[in-house]
């Protein structure tokens, strides 16, 4: 006879496992041996209790302590210092080095190929030399540049001062001066384009006729019967109800 087994439904409290203290994962908590995987939040330490009296215990320094700013928290900076300091004797075998005045760059001849800019020397004049073939500047005789009376030279208006005229001329007494009907001057279609003229004439007279023409009332055309059959003749019918369906045919028939 085979034995029946019954299973019962698993619960979670029959479960035997391991505990959280098994697992070998780093913590969470703190700051010491912290999950580098996890974000952590800053750390804190609790200082011991400072003493009450702070007569006789000084805890901290007060304003006569004075840091230097070149002083960091890494240590002092890099940057250099000088300082003024007296000019020392120089010894009996001490070598002294030249100045810049010392040195004569232009003096030395081209090396290696380098170029030279051109250099000039001032000397003083030759004693052989009895006579100055070249002339001064005041030996040329040049045309005059003043006026325009010059050819081959552009020149500006030139103005010229007269005498004073005799006592009672046009500047003394206006009445001689001349009027501007006394100049002849040039009409300005002779050189300019000329322009349309016209001119204004007299009133012409209206065309007219002296004989007597009839008027619209004269004429009857409906009395005309030469090209017609009957004048034509028209007549008042009776007033039709707008109540009366139009005829309407359609085209097509």
């Amino acid at each position: 006879m085979t034995e029946v087994v019954r299973r019962r439904p698993l619960i979670a409290g029959r479960e035997k496992g391991p505990g959280p203290g098994r697992y070998a994962l780093p913590p969470t908590i703190g700051y010491v041996n912290h999950d580098y995987t996890k974000p952590s939040s800053p750390a804190y330490s609790f200082h011991s209790r400072l003493s009450s009296n702070m007569v006789s215990v000084d805890s901290s320094p007060g304003p006569q302590y004075h840091v230097e700013a070149k002083i960091t928290r890494f240590g002092r900076d890099g940057t250099p210092s000088y300082s003024m300091l007296g000019r020392k004797k120089l010894s009996a075998g001490t070598f002294q080095t030249p100045g810049p005045g010392a040195y004569s760059p232009e003096k030395a001849p081209p090396l290696n190929g380098h170029r030279q800019p051109p250099s000039y020397t001032m000397a003083y004049r030759t004693r052989y030399r009895s006579v100055d073939a070249i002339p001064a500047p005041n030996s040329y005789t040049l045309p005059n540049l003043l006026g325009s009376q010059i050819p081959n030279k552009s020149s500006s208006a030139s103005f010229s001062m007269s005498s004073r005229r005799k006592s009672g001329g046009p500047s003394e007494d206006l009445a001689m001066t001349p009027g501007p009907g006394h100049y002849n001057s040039t009409e300005p279609s002779i050189y300019l384009n000329r322009q349309p003229s016209f001119s204004i004439q007299s009133r012409h007279s209206i065309p007219s006729d002296a004989t007597r023409k009839p008027g619209p009332g004269t004429h009857s055309p409906e009395r005309v019967i030469a090209h017609l059959p009957r004048p034509p003749s028209f007549s008042l019918g009776v007033r039709h109800s707008e109540f009366v369906t139009p005829l309407v045919i359609d085209a097509t028939d």
